[in-house]
């Protein structure tokens, strides 16, 4: 279930991890910051409420999605008591769980509106499509997720390995050229002028 849930929601140009216990868990919220946490309450190695609990008292912006096979009222007060910022009983609709899945990834990042606008582009992040001057852009799940990085920076720098950590999963190479590759056709498919501009030495950066 675990691999299924991070496939729909790479294409939707989200950067995923995927563990399967606690332990790993654990170690994985202590070395990335995460936008928003899918966690199974029913865990092995170490139980999910501990999990979650390691989740909030590391202080971090992580909002915290609990599943579970538990449909109870009291499991589900439970869980939220815990600090669980939302609680979704299996089996659900995977279209919930993107739905809650980007709530969360709002409220874990500074307030924006769910609709970016900049230098004529517009991205629209719940129908995941991108625009510029009303022409319509076929940007790959990772072109999107790019941009949407840029566009959040709201004029600000943003360095390749930034990039990287947002837009591909922990697998990502850091020596590749993948974030390069991604700018260059992103820059091609914006069209001119030219709005991604290149500071030499610190990374990239969305004009206006």
């Amino acid at each position: 279930m675990a691999d299924t849930i991070a496939e729909g929601l790479r294409r939707l140009s989200m950067a995923v991890d995927v563990v399967y216990d606690g332990a790993e868990a654990l170690l994985r919220v202590g070395v990335h910051d995460y936008d928003v946490v899918v966690l199974d309450r029913d865990l092995p190695v170490v139980h999910g409420d501990d999990v979650c609990r390691a989740v909030l008292s590391a202080g971090g912006e992580a909002r915290v999605l609990m599943l579970t096979a538990a449909a109870d009222v009291t499991d589900r007060v439970n869980g939220l008591g815990l600090g669980a910022d939302d609680y979704l009983t299996k089996p659900f609709a995977f279209a919930e769980l993107v739905a809650r899945v980007q709530a969360l990834a709002r409220r874990a990042r500074p307030a924006l509106p769910p609709v970016l606008e900049r230098g004529g582009v517009v991205l629209d992040l719940p129908r995941h499509q991108a625009a510029r001057d009303g022409r319509f852009l076929p940007l790959s799940p990772k072109e999107f997720a790019v941009l949407e990085v840029l566009m959040r920076a709201e004029g600000t720098v943003v360095s390749a390995e930034d990039l990287l950590e947002k837009a591909w999963d922990e697998h990502a190479d850091p020596f590749t050229n993948a974030v390069r590759v991604a700018v260059m056709t992103l820059r091609r498919k914006l069209g001119q002028p030219q709005l991604i501009e290149t500071v030499p030495g610190a990374g990239y950066r969305f004009g206006s």
